[in-house]
């Protein structure tokens, strides 16, 4: 379990990241992160791209229908006109912004603000997703949660694309998606190669 570090003599800021496949309760665990910090009468901010409508306009959504009313920004270099006071900026589906999202957030982290970012490691090639591997690298803390194979039963760390849509970036649900351990993932793409 994640426990917060104290702001208490804190000289600066720092970045969380919370990853791994679909369904595996990223969305989830940054909610739980977002509520603490408010219940610790911190200010917060929550933003996520534009493009993810999936559920809401305006809220960050987990697949299990909690919610936080979030802003959604077209570029991540809107999250530099976060309000003053605020000292805890939460950002979901970190994946879908731009490349400037990891320099973003290395400003928010120099200027005090606890940086709090969910979003797939990978895509469902397998692949480092978008800002991800950036952000992983330069995160204080890093948090890898797993979904369950849906096949097998085992941890599961893939996400799997059930259309044959091959576009990297596609919005979906459990229609469109599945989450797989390394073994299941890898014998649907060679069933999927025949």
């Amino acid at each position: 379990m994640f426990l917060e570090p104290s702001f208490r003599n804190q000289r600066s800021g720092w970045i969380e990241v919370i990853c791994g496949s679909m369904f595996s309760g990223k969305t989830e665990e940054l909610i739980r992160r977002i509520r603490r910090a408010r219940i610790a009468n911190q200010q917060v901010a929550i933003y996520k791209p534009q493009i993810d409508i999936r559920y809401s306009d305006h809220e960050v959504v987990s697949h299990d229908a909690n919610s936080l009313t979030s802003h959604p920004v077209p570029h991540s270099r809107e999250l530099l006109n976060v309000d003053e006071g605020v000292n805890v900026v939460g950002i979901d589906e970190a994946q879908f912004f731009d490349q400037e999202l990891p320099g973003v957030c290395e400003q928010l982290a120099m200027k005090g603000i606890r940086v709090i970012v969910a979003g797939l490691d990978m895509d469902f090639r397998g692949r480092p997703f978008g800002p991800m591997p950036d952000l992983l690298a330069m995160a204080e803390y890093i948090t890898k949660v797993h979904a369950i194979c849906h096949h097998c039963g085992n941890l599961a760390t893939h996400s799997y694309r059930l259309t044959q849509d091959e576009q990297t970036v596609m919005l979906g649900e459990k229609h469109e998606y599945e989450a797989r351990c390394r073994v299941c993932y890898g014998m649907g793409n060679i069933l999927r190669l025949k």
